[in-house]
């Protein structure tokens, strides 16, 4: 079955590169969503169904956490998986973004093996 996923990145060059890692990691891909901040993000979700996020933590207008709580505020998305991506090194973020209901969290630079790990226990 194929999954719509929403990329969440200010840069294009990430969500570039996540997109063809995802085809790596061999993860069954239907249409597949950019957005480049928070907003964004929200209102792509407004107009598509989509089956994953994922979403960088630092971003303008709207960074990820702050995305992330609207996410899990709103009961047509909350239960969206979202797996947060940074070079966020701090541990509080991370523990921040998994207590508001992230499904996991990969720094960058990431592996096609990595993301393939970690969506082994978000997606059947």
């Amino acid at each position: 079955m194929a999954l719509d996923v929403l990329i969440v990145d200010d840069s294009a060059a990430i969500r570039k590169i996540l997109r063809r890692v995802l085809i790596q990691a061999e993860v069954p891909l239907g249409d597949v969503y950019e957005a480049g901040d928070g907003i964004e993000a929200l209102e792509c979700l407004k107009n598509n169904s989509v089956g994953l996020i994922f979403s960088d933590i630092n971003m303008p207008n709207m960074d990820g956490i702050q995305m992330l709580r609207e996410i899990k505020a709103n009961d047509l998305w909350k239960s969206i998986p979202v797996v947060m991506i940074s070079t966020e090194g701090s541990q509080a973020k991370v523990m921040e973004a998994v207590s508001l209901g992230a499904n996991g969290y990969v720094r960058k630079p990431f592996t096609a093996d990595q993301i393939k790990e970690k969506l082994a226990g978000i997606i059947q």
